[in-house]
């Protein structure tokens, strides 16, 4: 490969891999059904190397893939076999913590959690919060605009990027954004956000920062039916409430939880949790307003906390649930469709039928707040067939969510895996717009190939 000798030449130290068992571990993500062999990888350790080698694989035409820590859930990292995968999980320093502008400057390798415990010395907290939160990083979660259990009021990940320093596909580095809360001009960090790597790679993120909330209360509310727990959210947005966060898990993810982490969630066909935060007196109020909304919603048993080691217990549980089923079954399917809220109660009762006519058990796990579900598709794969099965199946939920007028994707991106479902929401016209722009910032198709759009519309 023409880019090897290149990236010989910019003394990496024993950084650059190229050994088959070297390789090895960087050949899939989190969606292990997919898995390509890289031509080499290269362990970055500061912008500086990340800027040679893209330009190195521009003059060579050769494609590269940005990787963090590999838990992309739709083939995002996935690498372009004969390609070069640039790691920057050595890139992970929180660069410096603003406690007067509640900013943070931090390398794209940054881990979520990371960047949170060091803004909590100053009182301050970065708001998203994927369930992978304590080994993903910053640049993924920019890469796919992640949200997290509490994004339904804070937002997602472009609600809190203020400023990207990148590297473009042809080398050249640019500045997007800034410092300012109040930016001038086109938006292109929002634009950059969500971009599955397709516009290059991020190497310094400016991140907004919240005000650690005064107080905290959580809710833990158990239903007979997944369709009672999803009225209940209904409920309470109609009351004009909004948590900071809601969530339901059902009784395959609760019985996965039990058996990984034992967070003590009563036996229930589904659970809800609800957290407000805020002021200490508003919190307060709002506490007794949901109690009561609980009380009526028919739950079975409401247990409620301001305990920190408590609550800290719930959110392990529900955080655990996408590892947590490998208790139940060796290999398994994540989908990341959304529909209306309204309209929660109809998908889920949807998906149990689909569930049933296959023959394959589905847990359910999702932000119920804004209607983000991540039915977890559970099968063998040493079984002949049972991938294709599983398949299958993730294609229905989706064509369901679009048919109930929501979206393929809510956090996990398009990747690799929902290439072919995009012609479901878009128009031709509207994909064919979304190609020219990719290809007037990367003309060589070089930067994440294969990914969003099909290989061959990508060269």
């Amino acid at each position: 490969m023409r880019a090897l000798a290149a990236l010989r030449e910019l003394g990496l130290d024993g950084r650059l891999l190229t050994a088959p068992a070297e390789l090895a571990a960087f050949g899939s993500d989190a969606l292990t059904a997919f898995h390509e062999r890289p031509a080499a990888v290269v362990l970055a350790q500061r912008a500086e190397e990340v800027v040679e080698v893209v330009r190195a694989c521009h003059r060579a035409r050769v494609p590269f893939v940005a990787r963090g820590s590999g838990t992309s859930l739709s083939g995002g990292s996935l690498p372009v076999a004969g390609g070069v995968v640039i790691a920057l999980n050595r890139m992970n320093r929180v660069l410096s913590v603003d406690p007067e502008t509640c900013t943070a400057v931090v390398e794209p390798g940054a881990i979520n959690l990371h960047v949170s415990a060091a803004a909590r010395q100053h009182g301050l907290a970065y708001a998203p919060d994927p369930s992978s939160q304590s080994v993903c990083t910053i640049g993924g979660n920019l890469a796919f605009n992640s949200g997290g259990a509490h994004c339904l009021r804070h937002g997602m990940t472009a609600n809190h990027v203020l400023g990207i320093r990148a590297v473009l596909p042809d080398g050249e580095l640019v500045e997007l954004g800034g410092a300012s809360r109040e930016p001038v001009g086109p938006d292109l960090t929002g634009m950059f956000c969500g971009s599955e790597g397709l516009f290059g790679i991020a190497l310094e993120v400016t991140l907004r920062l919240v005000p650690i909330a005064e107080a905290t209360h959580t809710a833990l509310a158990s239903y007979d039916s997944l369709e009672l727990a999803g009225a209940a959210v209904a409920r309470i947005v109609a009351a004009g409430m909004l948590p900071v966060a809601m969530e339901i898990m059902d009784a395959l993810a609760i019985e996965a939880a039990e058996a990984s982490v034992r967070p003590g969630y009563p036996p229930a066909a589904a659970l809800l949790i609800v957290e407000l935060e805020g002021e200490r007196d508003v919190v307060a109020a709002d506490a007794a307003r949901l109690r009561a909304l609980l009380d009526a919603s028919g739950a079975g048993a409401v247990r409620t906390t301001v305990d920190p080691d408590e609550r800290a217990l719930i959110w392990k549980g529900r955080k655990s649930a996408f590892s947590a089923v490998g208790w139940l079954a060796p290999d398994y399917l994540v989908q990341d469709g959304v529909v209306p809220r309204t309209r929660l109660g109809e998908a889920l009762a949807e998906i149990g039928r689909m569930s049933a006519a296959a023959g394959i058990r589905v847990a359910n796990v999702f932000h119920a707040g804004d209607g983000n579900l991540h039915p977890l598709i559970l099968f063998d794969g040493r079984e002949p067939g049972a991938l294709e099965r599983a398949e299958r199946l993730a294609g229905e939920i989706l064509r369901m969510c679009v048919r109930l007028g929501g979206s393929i994707t809510g956090e996990h991106g398009v990747g690799v895996e929902k290439r072919d479902y995009l012609e479901l929401m878009f128009a031709p016209a509207d994909l064919a717009l979304m190609r020219r722009v990719r290809d007037t910032v990367d003309p060589a198709g070089i930067a994440n190939r294969g990914k969003v759009f099909a290989p061959e519309r990508a060269a």
